[in-house]
């Protein structure tokens, strides 16, 4: 049985420990749920262990925004208190409020 309990909830803001990025979590895995060549991709120095969860974010930089597949063991918790900017937060969120965007849809 799995006992991994994910530290980030939906709607949290946070942040890259290592890359300027930031972003919204809108879905959790609850261990690495990508493929091989994508975890392969990643320096063998860099790589971040499977069996913890993986994070789904709506993800900005100076530059674009994105969708990022983060391990927890790289993320913090973004205490800033600035809105997230990526064009799809409104098809999953309502406003932002302290701190963080309330779902906009039932989960199941």
């Amino acid at each position: 049985m799995l006992k991994t309990r994910a530290k980030y909830h939906l709607g949290q803001v946070v942040k890259h420990r290592k890359h300027p990025f930031r972003g919204v979590v809108f879905d959790v895995d609850p261990r690495f749920a990508n493929t091989e060549e994508w975890y392969e991709a990643i320096p063998e120095e860099a790589r971040p262990a499977k069996d913890q969860p993986f994070y789904h974010l709506l993800a900005e930089n100076d530059q674009s925004y994105y969708v990022a597949y983060v391990s927890e063991q790289n993320l913090v918790a973004d205490y800033s208190g600035q809105p997230v900017d990526h064009p799809d937060l409104d098809d999953l969120f309502g406003p932002f409020e302290d701190g963080q965007y309330p779902l906009h849809f039932q989960l199941n």
